[in-house]
């Protein structure tokens, strides 16, 4: 089997110019029977002189993943996600869409939400060597059938209650004017409460949680590419009342305000430089 490649922009990174390429790192897509579940897989490898500090923007999304020794289930991160790479080493992972994960477990998705359990612990035994028998394939093809096999043991069966979540998370993503839960309740003809046991069951953080997390990625993507900067423009932009509300949220996850953000970057040499 061969994995068709993901070619799109690294959303989510932090610290990184958007026209920068990132050595070692790697998507493919799902095959079509687990695409109604899976975004796609990624791999990064690194062999390393220096550690290497990275960090990522939180996405609605829960992962399955392997590394050496290691295989884990990591529920929707609510945080920046930051991780030392160091020496040499690899991982492979596999990103749920958002509602993807629910089918395959008994409990809803927000009990796995900021934090990380081993694999058995969720799957039973038949995780528990799920690292050893995929990562012992350099080929990251190989690696990944294991993966989808281990995936359709589990036999899951996606409902109308999962393609829904994952509509209604694909148009907060897609669309900006997407700004209150109100307009998003309207839209399905859901109560509001409604559409919030649904993110809570299917998704693992709310509704409101995910449009101010594509906000800000908007944001992080602007200022990366950005030579100048209208603070007052993107904020509103972005449908923040003011300038001072964008900063607050913009420093809750990322640790710096949008203006220090900017500044690293304009520091940071061209990726051809």
């Amino acid at each position: 089997m061969r994995y068709q490649l993901k070619q799109d922009p690294h959303n989510g990174l932090l610290h990184l110019r958007s026209s920068a390429p990132l050595p070692g790192y790697w998507r493919y897509l799902p095959s079509a029977d687990l695409a109604p579940f899976v975004e796609h897989y990624w791999t990064i490898e690194w062999n390393l002189p220096e550690p290497v500090l990275r960090e990522t923007l939180p996405y609605p999304s829960a992962h399955i993943v392997l590394e050496p020794g290691i295989a884990q289930l990591a529920g929707v991160n609510t945080k920046k996600f930051s991780r030392l790479l160091e020496g040499r080493s690899r991982v492979l992972g596999t990103k749920f869409r958002p509602g993807g994960l629910r089918p395959f477990v008994d409990s809803p998705v927000s009990a796995f939400t900021d934090r990380v359990l081993d694999l058995a612990d969720v799957f039973g035994r038949a995780a528990a060597d799920l690292s050893d028998r995929a990562l012992r394939y350099g080929d990251h093809h190989a690696a990944i059938a294991v993966v989808e096999a281990f995936l359709r043991d589990l036999a899951p069966r996606a409902d109308s209650s999962a393609g829904l979540a994952a509509r209604i998370a694909e148009r907060i993503a897609k669309d900006r004017a997407i700004r209150r839960v109100e307009q998003l309740a309207a839209e399905y003809a859901l109560g509001v409460r409604t559409l919030q046991r649904l993110f809570n069951d299917y998704v693992g953080v709310s509704p409101k949680w995910m449009i101010r997390r594509y906000r800000l990625q908007e944001a992080a993507t602007r200022l990366a590419a950005a030579g100048a900067v209208d603070w007052t423009q993107i904020a509103l932009e972005l449908g923040y009342a003011d300038q001072a509300h964008l900063i607050r949220d913009f420093r809750e996850i990322v640790g710096k305000s949008p203006g220090e953000y900017f500044e690293a970057m304009a520091e940071m040499p061209a990726p051809d430089a």
